[in-house]
This record gives C-alpha cells, sequence and structure tokens, in this order.
C-alpha cells in the first residue's frame, strides 16, 4: 500500500468490467467496418435467406432464384458475380451460420448508439480527488479545473465562487484558456476569427472587430437554423445519389447478365449452325464418294468380266490350229475372229488426279473471310461496352479540363493520297503537285486529297489542331470511321459526304458536313481547332481555342465503331496535329 500510496489504483472486478467493455466495442466495431461482406451482391442489402452457390458466392435465396428463372431457357446458369456457369441448375441451401451472423449484425446496428451519443465526450475525472478519482460533473472555467459532486459543493455555497463560471464536465478545458495570458478567453475575434482574452484586445488584437463570445453564439444562433436546414438539404441530396447510384448498379449488373446470357445464347447458336454446316458439308462429300465408287465398281465389275471374257476366246484360238475337223475350224474361225460390239470401256476417261483440295480451299477462303468479318465487327463492341458507365466524369468546360482527356495522334502514311506530303513526324500534312510514290495500299485514298489517323479514338479524348489555307482553298477537320470508301472519284468517298464520316469545314467558311449534308455555323473562325469525343456518350464537338474555349459545333449520335482522326487538304493549305502547352 505505502509504494503505490496517490497511484491511480481500481478493484480488480472494475478494472475487469472495464476491459469487458473494450473488447465487446472492438467487437462491434469490427462487425460494422465488415458489414459489406454480408451483402447480396444483387439487391446490394443485408442478405436475407442466405443460400450459397457452388461457386462460394452467396446470395439472398429470393434474389439468386430471380436470376436463374431467368436463364431457364438456356438452362446455362451463371454466378451473378464471377459468373462462372452451371449445369444443371444447382441446388441451393440456406447456410444457417451465415444467417446467424447476418442477424446479429441487424442487433448490433440496431443497438449502436445515436450520433450525439458517438460525439459525446468520455468520462471526465475530477481534479480534485487525491485518491479513487470520481467522475467530474462540472468544470470550472475561472479555476481551470474539472469537479465531482463532493468538490463542487463550495462553487454552490461560497459567495465568491458561486460567481464563477460553470459548464458542462471537459477535458477540453485548457483550449479555453489563454496561451499568451493565461486569461480566460470569453471574446471572439471577427478579424482574425479566433477566440481570445480581453489581454488580447489591448495588445496584439488591439483595434480589431471584437465582440463577446456570448454576443457572437447569439448571432451565429440565429444563423443554425439556415445551416440545419442545408446540411438536411444536402443529405437528401446524397441520399437521392446514393439511391440513384444503387439502381444503376442494379440496373448494370442486371444488364450485364441478360447481355452475357444473351451472348451465350447467341455463340450456342453459331456454334450449332456451324456444327450443321459442317454436318451437311460431311455428308455431301461422303454422298459423292459412295456414288463415284458405286460407278466405279460397275465398271470394274464391267471390265473384269469383258478380260475374263477375252481370255477364255484367246485360250479358244492358240487351241485351234490343233482341231483336225476342217468343218468344226471354219465354223470356230468364224464366231472367234468376230469381236464384241464397240469397246466402250475404252472411251471411259479415268481422273488419275482425284482430290476434294477445291473444298478445301473454298472453306479456308470462309475461313479467312469470317476471321475478317468477325474481326471487324467484333472491334465495334469493346467501344460499346466501354460506353456503359455508372458513373459519368463531369463534362470539360475549360482548356485545362480537356487537356486532361488529350490523345497524341499521328497521320497513317498507308492512308495518305499521293500528293500529300507528309512531315514533323507524320504529325503535318500539306497539297504538292508531285506524285510522292507511296506503295499501293488497300487504304489508301486513290482520288480525293485526304488522310486518316494511325491511331483510333474511344472513350473520351481530345485533340488540337492549326492549319493555314488561302482564300477561297478549303480544308476540312474530319472524324471517320476507318471503312470509309477510298478508292473511286465519287463523292461519296469524301469526308463529310457519308455517313461514315462527319466533317467540318474550316475554309472558306464554316460548315458541319455529314452524310452530304451541309451545316452553316456562324461562329468566328480559329486557327486553332479543338476536337473533343465523347464516344460513349455519342458527342463530337468543335471548339475554337484561344484564350477562351469556343465552341463551334456539337454532334449527337451513336458510335459504332473506333473513330480516327482525318484531315482533307485543298491546293494551297496545310494542316498539324498540335503537342499539348
Amino acid at each position: 500500500m505505502d509504494e503505490h500510496k496517490g497511484h491511480n489504483t481500481v478493484e480488480a472486478g472494475e478494472e475487469r468490467k472495464e476491459k469487458q467493455s473494450k473488447c465487446r466495442k472492438m467487437a462491434e466495431a469490427s462487425i460494422s467496418v465488415d458489414q459489406d461482406r454480408f451483402m447480396c451482391p444483387v439487391c446490394l442489402d443485408l442478405l436475407k435467406d442466405p443460400v450459397a452457390v457452388p461457386c462460394g458466392h452467396s446470395f439472398c435465396k429470393v434474389c439468386i432464384n430471380g436470376c436463374w428463372d431467368q436463364e431457364d431457357q438456356t438452362r446455362i446458369y451463371s454466378c451473378p458475380q464471377c459468373r462462372e456457369t452451371f449445369t444443371p441448375r444447382p441446388v441451393i441451401r440456406r447456410n444457417n451460420m451465415l444467417a446467424e451472423v447476418v442477424e446479429k449484425l441487424k442487433k448490433t446496428k440496431i443497438q449502436a448508439p445515436s450520433p450525439a451519443h458517438c460525439y459525446a465526450e468520455p468520462d471526465v475525472e475530477c481534479d480534485f480527488c487525491t485518491e479513487k478519482k470520481h467522475k467530474a460533473v462540472k468544470s470550472c472555467l475561472m479555476c481551470v479545473a474539472s469537479l465531482c459532486e463532493t468538490h463542487l459543493k463550495p462553487h454552490l455555497e461560497i459567495p465568491a465562487l458561486i460567481k464563477h463560471k460553470l459548464v458542462k464536465a471537459t477535458t477540453k478545458l485548457q483550449e479555453k484558456i489563454c496561451s499568451l495570458h493565461d486569461k480566460l478567453m470569453e471574446i471572439y475575434c471577427r478579424t482574425d476569427q479566433l477566440f481570445v482574452c480581453f489581454l488580447c484586445t489591448m495588445e496584439e488584437h488591439k483595434g480589431h472587430d471584437t465582440v463577446a463570445a456570448g454576443a457572437e453564439r447569439k448571432e451565429k444562433q440565429s444563423q443554425l437554423k439556415d445551416v440545419q436546414r442545408e446540411s438536411q438539404q444536402r443529405i437528401q441530396e446524397k441520399e437521392m445519389k446514393l439511391q440513384e447510384v444503387k439502381e444503376a448498379v442494379k440496373a448494370l449488373k442486371s444488364s450485364a447478365q441478360t447481355a452475357v446470357r444473351d451472348s451465350e445464347r447467341i455463340f450456342t447458336d453459331l456454334i450449332r449452325s456451324f456444327e450443321k454446316k459442317r454436318s451437311e458439308l460431311t455428308e455431301l462429300i461422303r454422298a459423292q464418294e459412295k456414288a463415284e465408287l458405286s460407278r466405279a465398281e460397275e465398271l470394274l465389275e464391267k471390265l473384269e468380266q469383258e478380260i475374263s471374257d477375252l481370255k477364255r476366246r484367246h485360250t479358244e484360238l492358240e487351241q485351234l490350229p490343233h482341231t483336225d475337223d476342217h468343218i468344226h475350224f471354219l465354223q470356230s474361225f468364224q464366231s472367234l475372229c468376230v469381236f464384241p460390239g464397240p469397246e466402250n470401256s475404252q472411251r471411259i476417261w479415268v481422273n488419275q488426279h482425284l482430290s476434294f483440295d477445291r473444298v478445301k480451299k473454298s472453306l479456308s477462303d470462309l475461313k479467312k473471310r469470317l476471321e475478317e468479318f468477325c474481326k471487324e465487327e467484333f472491334s465495334k463492341i469493346p467501344p460499346l461496352a466501354a460506353g456503359v458507365q455508372v458513373i459519368l466524369p463531369p463534362e470539360p468546360t475549360t482548356r485545362e479540363d480537356f487537356l486532361q482527356y488529350f490523345i497524341n495522334l499521328t497521320l497513317d502514311p498507308n492512308t495518305a493520297h499521293q500528293q500529300l506530303v507528309l512531315s514533323e513526324k507524320n504529325k503535318a500534312v500539306k497539297n504538292s503537285e508531285k506524285i510522292q510514290g507511296y506503295p499501293d495500299h488497300p487504304e489508301r485514298f486513290d482520288c480525293w486529297r485526304q488522310v486518316l489517323s494511325k491511331e483510333s479514338v474511344s472513350g473520351r479524348c481530345y485533340w488540337e489542331v492549326e492549319w493555314i489555307s488561302d482564300e477561297g482553298c478549303f480544308l476540312f477537320i474530319s472524324v471517320s470511321y476507318k471503312r470509309i470508301s477510298k478508292k473511286g472519284s465519287g463523292i461519296e468517298c469524301g469526308f463529310g459526304y457519308n455517313d461514315q464520316s462527319w466533317s467540318l469545314r474550316c475554309s472558306p467558311s464554316l460548315s458541319l458536313f455529314h452524310n452530304n449534308i451541309e451545316t452553316e455555323i456562324s461562329a468566328p473562325s480559329s486557327s486553332r481547332i479543338g476536337v473533343y469525343v465523347d464516344h460513349g456518350a455519342g458527342t463530337l464537338s468543335f471548339y475554337g481555342v484561344s484564350n477562351t474555349m469556343t465552341l463551334l459545333h456539337t454532334v449527337h449520335t451513336t458510335f459504332t465503331q473506333p473513330l480516327y482522326a482525318g484531315f482533307w487538304v485543298g491546293s494551297e493549305a496545310s494542316v498539324k496535329l498540335c503537342d499539348p502547352e
């Protein structure tokens, strides 16, 4: 007792209760942190009647049955979370242990302390208790001390102490005392927005706009309702946004599940169709083989019979000279020397190069064309999938915003017309009367002086172009699909004169061209043009770039393929892709 006299000591039972309380709070916090693990991936709520599927993921029984009911037609069932497929439909059973954990979690959420309790200060100890510290009930701002019920009595009975200012017990007493003058900070400096003591108003804060803390509170109290109203409004807005995101996530999962199911069905149908064609072709080849073998076997049998008859006749001819009967000789000679009708078998041409190689070649050509077609068609799908976004970033407004989406483009020499000269590492192009001697290429424009970029554009992209053109000379800044027609002198091969491209004519006047339709633009022209594409949203915008961004024109459509930047350059015009500054 002597060596620990004055130390903070408690009974063993009380210490045990305190530790148990801390352990319980830590456990509850752990459950609260991990509660997302007990959310159903389909309905995004706590699991109800939880069941586990073969891959190990858990769902509400109603939710997973609802998903699989939609897949009954294909008889291929998938996990909505990892997409693993099962055939036949798995038998699911209630996960009793997980259900108990979820029930405990619900009770924990119900018993969770109120926000006011969460922000309450812990128990404050009395500063005057020397042995066992009792809980303080008040704090004195003048004494800078916290008092239990026993030590509070003098402040309630002694006249000099009654005047002291008592507040609810707090551990933050020192924060209310001026560190310079060790005085109570009862004054609010509006100039510096600080609490100060009265000595501060005569020194560091002399001449500042100061008021008593009570007066400042009264003024702020009048503003409190407005702040509360705004706070409540923001809570409602956030809750609405939360609900929107939840609904969007739910819709996304449902749409993705439907898309996966439909794609599996379509590919299954395609596979079945190809299997059927393969079977039909096999039957065709076998039928042709059988027919030709039957004809060949008939001919073989006939030839063998003729050979046998000829051999027999030849034997009789060899024996004929040895007969002594003149009459028999003459009769036999007359019949044996006359051969049966014409030799039909000699007129039959036998093909010595029998082969189904042409069938094989035809199938190889079909395979190649199908692969090219599938490659082109499948290239359209990723941009469409990328356009399905739950969270859409804000639309850019300033040039700094647009430069976040800047893409570094270069021009593709394989598409450049023979009279276009590329320079500056394929970032600039101009006209030339001299043929450049580019090698033949299926992607090269052979009539109109046009060129496409090497890189495709998808998602959100932005690039800038600087152009120069003599008066009256035309220049088009374009975006186009790769498969735009490049051969021939028809106007439909020109940027903006088909449904494959969109083109801004910068000179001699501003106009937007698409599918051979011109839309005049009244905005002033600019020698620097910014092009912004949001592929998923289906927007294409042209901007005049100077100190500010001036919108020239916006196109709203649905892009079904990757886009490429393009230029259509007149005889006295030049244009280049700019680097970001």
